[in-house]
C-alpha cells in the first residue's frame, strides 16, 4: 500500500499466466462494472512471466486506462502467489479476488459487493453449478472438497474456489500471515470475521486451457487444504495404526493357540504375501503424509520470499 496515496473504494486482484486471448474480453466486461460501484477502482494484473503476448496486451490496455495495473514476478512463482501478492500490494477498501479465464463471470461482484455492505467482512462466490466441467473433474472437486470439510481444523467453505470479495481489514491481516502455501481459502476462513456467501453458476473457459492439470489439480489443491490446516489425518493415521497392532496382536495369539492345540494353521503364501503388502502399503501411505507435513515445515522455516517483483506499471500512482 502506497502511504500517501488516494485510495480507491474497490481493488480486483487478477492472476494471469498465457492469458493473452481472454485480458480484453475480462476488461470489457469487468470495467463497466467496476465504474458503477464506482470511478474510484483499481485492476491489479499479478503476472507470471509468459511466452506469449499477455504483458504487452496488459500494458497496452493500461495506456488507456491508467487504473489497470500491472506486477511482472522475477520467474514463474504460481496461481496462489500471486493472488497473495495481489491482495498485499491492493489498495482498496474492498478487495476482490477472481480469475480472467470468465469462468467466473464479473457480473457477480456487484452482488457481492452489495452484500459487504450489509456489515460482512467476507462474501465468497459459490458454485452452484459447473459449466464445461467434465464429469471427471466435477467428481474429484466434490470429492476433495468435503474431504477438506471433514479433516481441517478450520471451516472451509464447500464448492468455493478463491473468487470472492474481502474487506481491508480482512486483507490486513492476510498480509501478517507468513504461510507460504497461499491457499487462500483457507487462509480466509481462518482469519474468520462475518463471512457470507452468493451463489451464482460458473461460466465455461473464454479462450485457452486452464494450467492445472486436468486429472490431478483438485486432488493437490485438496492436499493443500488437508495438510495445511488440520493435523486429524496424522490423528487418524495412529488410530489405524493401534488398531492394526491389535489386530495382529489377536492373529497372533489365535496362531500360538492353534500351534499349541497341534492344528495345522500356517496360512498358505499367497495369503501370506497379500497381508505382507498390504501393511507395506499402508506404511508407505504413512511415511508419505508425515513426509508432506515435514516438506511444509521445511518450506517455512527458510522463510524465503514468496514472490519476487521484476517490475511493476502503476503502483506508484498518487490516485486510483
Amino acid at each position: 500500500m502506497i502511504a500517501g496515496a488516494a485510495s480507491p473504494d474497490i481493488s480486483v486482484v487478477v492472476p494471469v499466466y498465457k492469458e493473452e486471448a481472454n485480458i480484453r474480453p475480462f476488461l470489457a466486461r469487468l470495467e463497466p462494472i467496476l465504474e458503477r460501484i464506482s470511478a474510484r477502482y483499481e485492476i491489479l494484473f499479478c503476472l507470471d512471466p509468459s511466452p506469449d503476448r499477455t504483458e504487452d496486451v496488459i500494458r497496452q490496455e493500461r495506456a488507456r486506462n491508467h487504473r489497470i495495473k500491472l506486477v511482472v514476478f522475477s520467474r514463474r512463482f504460481g496461481q496462489p502467489a500471486a493472488t497473495m501478492a495481489g491482495i498485499a500490494l491492493s489498495r482498496g477498501a474492498a478487495c476482490v479476488a477472481i480469475d480472467v479465464d470468465l469462468q467466473d463471470p464479473p457480473e457477480v461482484i456487484p452482488s457481492l459487493y452489495t452484500k459487504m455492505q450489509e456489515g460482512f467482512d467476507v462474501v465468497y462466490a459459490k458454485r452452484r453449478s459447473r459449466k464445461g466441467d467434465t464429469r471427471l473433474k466435477r467428481l474429484v472437486a466434490w470429492t476433495a472438497y468435503r474431504v477438506i470439510d471433514r479433516l481441517s481444523d478450520v471451516r472451509i467453505p464447500r464448492d468455493t474456489g478463491d473468487f470472492r470479495i474481502m474487506s481491508r481489514r480482512v486483507c490486513d491481516h492476510l498480509n501478517r500471515l507468513s504461510e507460504g502455501h497461499g491457499f487462500l481459502r483457507g487462509l480466509v476462513a481462518f482469519v474468520g470475521f462475518r463471512q457470507a456467501v452468493v451463489e451464482y453458476d460458473r461460466d465455461p473457459r473464454h479462450a485457452g486451457s486452464g494450467k492445472y492439470n486436468r486429472f490431478t489439480g483438485s486432488a493437490r489443491i485438496a492436499l493443500n487444504g488437508i495438510v495445511g490446516f488440520g493435523s486429524r489425518p496424522l490423528q487418524l493415521l495412529s488410530l489405524a495404526g493401534a488398531m492394526m497392532a491389535g489386530i495382529s496382536l489377536l492373529a497372533g495369539a489365535w496362531y500360538a493357540a492353534m500351534r499349541l492345540a497341534g492344528a495345522a494353521s500356517s496360512p498358505p503364501l499367497p495369503a501370506m504375501a497379500l497381508v505382507v503388502m498390504f501393511f507395506s502399503g499402508v506404511q508407505l501411505l504413512a511415511l508419505g503424509l508425515m513426509g508432506e507435513y515435514v516438506g511444509r515445515i521445511y518450506d517455512e522455516v527458510k522463510r524465503r520470499p514468496h514472490y519476487i517483483i521484476d517490475r511493476a506499471a502503476g503502483l506508484d500512482d498518487e490516485a486510483p
